[in-house]
């Protein structure tokens, strides 16, 4: 759902074959049912990306359906908001675990397939804006995360060039998405609140609105086209503007 979707979406519209590996495994057969309906062709895995051994999971499926593996686009992703004075250190450690461990070591997984093909590849990770400036009080653990994913994927694009494989990342602002308000719905704030916290967040946007999972979807579609062959180790940001507010 939400950015992972217009990412499927857009890279199956560019004619990749797509694996939808998800936990949420239904979800991710509505979608891949609807992709083939519609022409494409789709598979789905049911995936806890936390597995040791989930990214030899997606390399398997991915043989399997496809015969091969060029692109990876790690999107999985938490941001609970929580003051790090009410921290517990297992959220801390969830959070790290799901946004940036998992990544890294689905990325080290399929980037080694990717350098036995000998064809290259690109791998494309989900930053953030709060990677690069934090925007609120309470995301303290996922700001860390995403830092790191930022800082993995430029040594990881280091290392990999060698082989032919750009890793570069996607950096979003204020996305609409099915899970949006779910860090904010167990807040203890009332609905009011939560709409005039919303509206003074778009207000720091200079474009005027939020983003959506196309706007991600379309930046991940050129990452993975021989139009950003010569890019790798970036961080493109797709905020509307926010970071210049």
């Amino acid at each position: 759902m939400g950015i992972g979707l217009g990412i499927v979406k857009r890279l199956s519209e560019a004619g990749a074959n797509v694996l939808i590996a998800d936990l949420d495994f239904d979800c991710a057969m509505t979608e891949a049912k609807a992709l083939e309906a519609g022409g494409a062709k789709a598979a789905c895995l049911k995936l806890d990306v936390t597995a040791p051994d989930a990214g030899d999971q997606i390399v398997a499926a991915m043989m399997e359906n496809f015969g091969g593996v060029d692109i990876l686009c790690n999107n999985a992703g938490i941001y609970p908001q929580v003051p790090m004075l009410n921290m517990e250190p297992a959220l801390f450690d969830k959070v790290y675990q799901i946004n940036l461990k998992a990544l890294a070591f689905i990325s080290k997984a399929v980037g080694q397939k990717m350098v036995d093909q000998g064809r290259g590849g690109k791998i494309i990770n989900t930053a953030s804006i709060d990677g690069i400036h934090p925007s609120m009080v309470g995301l303290a653990a996922y700001d860390a995360s995403k830092g790191g994913v930022i800082m993995f994927t430029k040594n990881f694009a280091l290392e990999m060039g060698k082989y032919g494989v750009n890793v570069n990342a996607i950096a979003p602002g204020g996305i609409n998405t099915p899970g949006t308000a779910a860090p904010l719905a167990g807040s203890g704030m009332t609905q009011e609140q939560l709409d005039t916290m919303m509206d003074a967040f778009k207000a720091r946007i200079p474009m005027g609105r939020m983003g959506e999972p196309d706007d991600i979807g379309k930046v991940a579609a050129f990452l993975a086209s021989s139009a950003a062959d010569y890019m790798t180790g970036e961080i493109v940001v797709v905020d509307g503007g926010m970071l210049l507010s």
